[in-house]
């Protein structure tokens, strides 16, 4: 699984998915989630609705990790077969709360 999350300018925390001028891309085996790569999604000042610049981006990706997400681009990377996450805090949190939460998904039910 591949998965991409919105960073801030520095890489330290998580951003909105459309303000986002950096995704950092991981690959997760169940196990490890390993650094693959930053990718640029480069956005204009003050120009508003740049959200499909940051469709391409994660266009590979199968999960997408931001503190928020429009109204057209949740959407917009559902149609794609995205998993949309929210979440706030640092890129190392957001990482870690999706890890865990992956692991106890994929337990069985004991009745």
């Amino acid at each position: 699984m591949r998965i991409a999350v919105a960073a801030s300018d520095d890489e330290k925390y998580a951003a909105h998915f459309g303000r986002a001028q950096k995704f950092l891309i991981y690959n997760f085996n169940e196990k490890n989630i390993e650094f693959v790569e930053t990718r640029e999604s480069a956005k204009l000042p003050g120009e508003k609705h740049q959200w499909k610049k940051s469709l391409d981006v994660v266009e590979d990706c199968d999960v997408v990790i931001c503190v928020q997400i429009g109204i057209n681009a949740k959407p917009g990377l559902k149609r794609m077969g995205k998993t949309v996450v929210e979440d706030e805090g640092t890129v190392e949190e957001v990482l870690e709360r999706f890890h865990k939460h992956q692991i106890f998904m994929s337990k069985p039910l004991k009745f």
